[in-house]
């Protein structure tokens, strides 16, 4: 294969990692390296180190969109970035005395029952929810727009969610894989947020989380610039659009792509792992 016809197929299978990226919240990583080291013959740690590149450019490409849409909760996000931090230092630390394997075995379990949970029905009617005093404090509620106006929430559960943020750093550092799925999911379901704010809150997240794991790839040498930049024009593009797709893409829709992403990651963890 030709180094244009590599690029190219690269870049189409980048655009479509992006889109579902910035749809689902989750990082076009969960697309890219199952597609570089499958399809392509990419070795690991390069498509890891490509994956990350891609992670920051579906962040920058997606967060700006919703950020100025009014969608992101900023406030939220870094507060739970500090979780996410912490967990995956000690995921890092941890990871040569646990059993990758069984891990990912009961993390695919809780990946298909988190599809199930997300699937199942939830009011969106946010207003009339009790106000929590730490999320008033802390001033982590907010709006997000919809075709009949602004309407406010409130964030719930902030130990819970803080809790499961943890967690989603420690699987991270673990696995390598990106903590999207679960820190939608723990917007989403422990926080009762809106899930166009858990989504878009993740987008905003994981580029920080990405742009962490980056710097050491790159000093070691993991980040090649010929297998990068085909990505990076892919997902671009994509992020954009998924973003524009989001705004106006109905909840359940959104939700359904949402799991069918989680099922195909939880297979593809029980595949490894046996």
């Amino acid at each position: 294969m030709s180094i244009l016809a590599f690029s190219l197929l690269v870049w189409l299978g980048s655009f479509g990692a992006g889109l579902l990226g910035a749809l689902t919240g989750l990082g076009g990583g969960v697309v890219i390296v199952p597609l570089l080291t499958s399809v392509f013959g990419v070795d690991i740690r390069y498509a890891v180190g490509a994956s990350l590149v891609s992670v920051i450019a579906t962040s920058l490409g997606s967060a700006s969109t919703y950020i100025k849409k009014g969608y992101t909760n900023l406030r939220l996000g870094m507060f739970l970035e500090v979780a996410t931090t912490i967990g995956a230092i000690i995921g890092a630390m941890v990871a040569a005395f646990v059993s990758v394997k069984v891990l990912g075995i009961i993390l695919a379990i809780v990946l298909i029952y988190s599809a199930y949970l997300s699937q199942r029905p939830r009011p969106e009617n946010f207003e009339n929810d009790a106000l929590e005093p730490l999320a008033a404090y802390l001033k982590l509620n907010g709006t997000y727009p919809t075709p009949d106006g602004l309407i406010s929430y409130q964030a719930h559960s902030l130990p819970a969610g803080f809790s499961i943020m943890l967690v989603a750093g420690v699987i991270s550092g673990l696995l390598g894989i990106g903590s999207g799925a679960f820190k939608v999911l723990a917007m989403d379901q422990a926080m009762r947020l809106p899930f166009k704010v858990s989504t878009t809150t993740s987008n905003f997240m994981i580029g920080v989380t990405a742009a962490a794991s980056a710097g050491v790839y790159l000093t070691r040498g993991y980040i090649d610039p010929g297998l990068s930049m085909p990505v990076v024009l892919g997902v671009l593009p994509g992020a954009f659009l998924g973003a524009r797709i989001l705004i106006g893409a109905k909840t359940q829709i959104l939700r359904i792509i949402f799991s069918l992403v989680l099922v195909v990651m939880a297979l593809k963890m029980i595949y490894n792992s046996l």
